[in-house]
């Protein structure tokens, strides 16, 4: 599970995947595509990122944390990746 913000961090986007260079590497390649969230809003700075055992707890991990609000989003953010 990881966590990319755009350079002004108006946005956060919440993603899974089991190679998180090559999901790094895709997110850039969309910079400036707007069908796609991330190239809408140049979302490619990753900022957190958590390990799961398995793709399940992974894909419940994401839900969980897109379900919290912003503000709680943030304090997991800023406890691991204070800048």
């Amino acid at each position: 599970m990881y966590v990319l913000t755009n350079q002004t961090q108006t946005v956060l986007y919440i993603g899974v995947t089991n190679d998180l260079i090559r999901r790094l590497h895709e997110h850039s390649s969309n910079r400036g595509d707007a069908s796609k969230l991330t190239g809408r809003y140049q979302a490619d700075l990753l900022v957190y990122f958590e390990t799961a055992p398995d793709a399940t707890q992974a894909i419940t991990r994401e839900k969980q944390l897109k379900g919290w609000m912003r503000r709680k989003k943030d304090a997991l953010i800023n406890a691991l990746n204070p800048s």
